[in-house]
């Protein structure tokens, strides 16, 4: 048997999991400062913990009309 390996595995243990919330906090951060600023509720930054989530963000945010309101 090859132990060790795969979800039924010990792994990392816990320092996998610390390594995950570290960088799910680098990237949830920023979104969750910047987001307001484009008229998007701050708990939608929840939504980059997931790569595709992360992207999709970034899209809404480039192509977004206006910032914090109106632009002359």
């Amino acid at each position: 048997m090859m132990g060790g390996y795969g979800a039924g595995g010990a792994g990392m243990g816990g320092f996998g999991m610390l390594w995950f919330l570290i960088i799910a906090a680098l990237v949830v951060i920023p979104f969750w400062r910047l987001l307001p600023k484009f008229g998007i509720p701050n708990w939608v930054s929840l939504a980059a913990i997931i790569p595709l989530g992360a992207i999709i963000l970034l899209w809404v945010m480039a192509f977004k009309d206006q910032i914090g309101g109106d632009r002359a």
